[in-house]
Parts: structure tokens; C-alpha cells; sequence
């Protein structure tokens, strides 16, 4: 994962034009989902019913939700202050998201709320030019927060960024895990994370990268029922 702009893929994949197709797919697969519908066999339905690419259904899998899920009454509201609240950091999941965003490529917003890269982080990171900026700009919307990161150990260079995070702000408390999942969803406050099965299951979550893209424009296409594109 040391690239984080834009695949040369990116601008037919995901141009404006396709947008409006992709969001109606994002809403049929969260129905069949919410419906019981298996998400492999949900999934092939409507990526053949709209003739997806395959970079495109992985991306409305991930903005998916089902209209019912228990994440959709739990998120923050982007200007809700954290002053003084205890925010969990899902490290990983939340950094590579901004630092796509800060790159150059594609962020996507789900109908949930939850901003994702196109693809998850598969056990390879490494810092890149953005990586610093990525970081300055977290600590910008976590001022006043009580902030405990959690970085996944089988990740490679974990320990290297948990000592830059502690370097960046040492009020923060950073953690090395074998497992930061579980941690994530006993959050004793607020989680920041776009794991949906995640966000279901913790006390209330906040969209970091919502907040961080209020200050840093980048190429944010919205896949929630009243989304919008904003093209690079």
C-alpha cells in the first residue's frame, strides 16, 4: 500500500456519469442485504444487472448498508464537538482513507455516512509523501479529544507509526494489537472507523474523514441516497 493517489482505472470507473448508476447499485444491494441475501450471491445480482467492473462492485459492497442496520442511528454528527470525548482510532482503516484523500484518489462515501478507501488494507503499509500531512490533519480534528489509537501488529510498519504518532502528540495513547477489531468494537466511548460489522455493534462512531475533508478538498464521490460527485 504505498501508493495512495489515483489508479489510472479511476477515471472511467468512477467519472461523474457512472455515479448515478453505482448509487442506485449501492441502494439494491443494501435492500437484497437487508433482506438476508448472501452478500457473494447479492453482490453478482446487481454488479451483472448494471454491468459493474469488478473494482466497481467492490466499491458498492463497501458503501452498501442495509436500510435497518443499527450503525445509521450511532454516527456522530460531523460538527459535533469532541471536545473531552474518548475517540478510538481504528489506526489503519482511518489513515489510508486520508491519505487517498490528500493523494488525489477516489474517497467513497457509503449510505452509511462512513467514508472508505476503494480497497482495505491487506497486511502491506508504508509511509508515502502524504503521509505526514495525513497525520497533521487527524490531530487537527481530534484537538481536545481523548484520542487511543490502535494499530494492527500484523500490518507491516506498525510499530514505525505508532512511534510517529506518539512523536506527532503525546497526549495521545497508541497501541499495537494482534487484534484491534474487538477493541475497536468495545470502544467505551466513540469509535472512529468505517468496519461496518464495526460500527454496528459500538457504542456511537464518528467519520474522522468526513471532518478532515471539510478542511482539504479532494475527490469525494458520495454513494448515500443523496449523494453527489465531487470530481477531482
Amino acid at each position: 500500500m504505498g501508493h495512495r493517489g489515483a489508479d489510472p482505472r479511476d477515471a472511467t470507473d468512477f467519472r461523474e456519469a457512472i455515479i448515478p448508476r453505482l448509487r442506485v447499485a449501492a441502494a439494491d444491494l443494501g435492500w437484497l442485504l437487508g433482506r438476508g441475501y448472501a452478500s457473494t450471491a447479492a453482490l453478482k445480482l446487481v454488479g451483472d444487472r448494471f454491468q459493474l467492473t469488478s473494482r466497481q462492485r467492490s466499491v458498492i459492497l463497501r458503501a452498501a448498508c442495509e436500510p435497518q442496520a443499527p450503525r445509521l442511528s450511532r454516527r456522530m454528527a460531523d460538527d459535533a464537538s469532541l471536545t473531552g470525548r474518548h475517540v478510538t482510532v481504528d489506526g489503519f482503516n482511518v489513515l489510508v482513507t486520508v491519505e487517498k484523500l490528500l493523494a488525489g484518489g477516489p474517497v467513497f462515501v457509503g449510505m452509511d455516512g462512513a467514508w472508505r478507501d476503494a480497497a482495505s488494507i491487506h497486511g502491506t503499509w508504508r509511509s508515502t509523501a502524504v503521509t505526514e500531512s495525513a497525520l497533521q490533519a487527524l490531530r487537527d480534528v481530534l484537538v481536545g479529544a481523548r484520542v487511543h489509537w490502535l494499530l494492527d501488529r500484523p500490518v507491516s510498519n506498525s510499530a514505525r507509526l505508532a512511534g510517529r504518532l506518539r512523536a506527532l502528540e503525546p497526549t495521545w495513547h497508541v497501541e499495537v494489537l494482534d487484534k484491534v477489531d474487538p477493541q475497536v468494537a468495545a470502544a467505551p466511548d466513540v469509535a472512529a472507523s468505517s468496519d461496518g460489522p464495526l460500527l454496528d455493534v459500538c457504542r456511537a462512531w464518528v467519520s474522522l474523514e468526513a471532518r478532515v475533508a471539510t478542511r482539504h478538498a479532494g475527490w469525494v464521490v458520495d454513494l448515500g441516497a443523496e449523494g453527489a460527485v465531487s470530481p477531482p
